[in-house]
């Protein structure tokens, strides 16, 4: 019987793989608590948090290695492109419109996956898929409809962009892919930036700054770091299904801070989510064991 040590056990590099996709999920989560205290543009947001995540990278880095091969900067460029089309999703549509169709991400994973990168879901996947979609639509009960077309089509596209995103990423499991992140981050930075001429100045005081602070280092620049540990030692797959967590923290960290309790649905829908999440992972593991 295999260790537990091995490649494929809770000790090895698959588990830690799983333990920092987790990590990063949890962070990822922090957006929704980070955004109450900062009262700017989105594009404003957007700049802000892109631009100290880039030199949180720079510093963690030291030394990047940029070899502008079309997987680093397709890595790069969909995930810009998710950043910003989330952030007109968010202005467009509702909120639980925006994040519930960008979680379309781990089926389009799984299609596009298994051609590109022939890592094919397995009966665990597929099940998996159900049950969060069924999660998802408790957890965002009565926040569904209404919102714009093009808003909608904007969230269903960031679903789609963060999917090719994963797949870029997975493609330099075997170099360094945490540079396409560096570079997605910049171009944010660059094309916020822009829109942000064209914007009324946003009001600056030490409580924005924090919350910008913690979005650009914790949210998503450490996150970042753990993002490319994790997609480096698992499928794109697995690490898709374990980003969905992101929306069930996100609640959590809301109450913990501000007291805001989550209703029965969205206690119910996120169980459902964990759960599926979890067994999901088990199975994958005993199947690499």
């Amino acid at each position: 019987m295999p260790s537990q040590q091995g490649p494929g056990g809770l000790h090895g590099p698959r588990g830690l793989g799983v333990a920092a996709m987790a990590g990063c999920a949890l962070l990822w989560s922090l957006a929704g608590l980070f955004i109450k205290f900062v009262d700017w543009h989105p594009f404003a947001i957007a700049f802000g948090r892109s631009f100290i995540a880039a030199i949180f990278l720079l510093i963690w880095i030291r030394k990047p290695k940029f070899s502008f091969s079309p997987v680093q900067i397709g890595a790069a460029l969909t995930y810009s492109a998710t950043m910003l089309l989330f952030i007109y999703a968010n202005k467009a549509t509702t909120s639980a419109n925006a994040i519930l169709l960008q979680y379309g991400q781990p089926v389009y994973v799984a299609i596009i996956g298994a051609f590109v990168l022939k890592e094919k879901p397995r009966a665990e996947h597929w099940i998996a898929f159900a049950f969060v979609a069924l999660g998802m639509g408790l957890f965002f009960m009565g926040g569904l409809g209404g919102g714009s077309l093009l808003g909608n089509l904007a969230a269903t596209a960031a679903g789609l962009t963060f999917a090719l995103y994963s797949i870029f990423m997975r493609k330099q499991k075997e170099g360094s892919p945490i540079e396409s992140a560096l570079l997605a981050h910049l171009f944010t930075a660059a094309v916020s930036l822009v829109a942000c001429l064209f914007l009324p100045m946003p009001r600056i005081d030490a409580k924005s700054l924090a919350a910008i602070m913690g979005l650009g280092i914790l949210q998503i620049g450490l996150a970042s770091v753990l993002y490319v540990t994790g997609i480096k030692r698992v499928a794109a797959l697995d690490a898709s299904l374990i980003g969905v967590l992101e929306p069930v923290f996100n609640p959590v960290w809301v109450f913990l801070a501000l007291g805001e309790k989550p209703g029965p649905n969205a206690l119910a829908g996120g169980g459902i989510i964990i759960a599926a999440v979890v067994i999901s992972t088990i199975v994958s593991f005993k199947r690499s064991a």
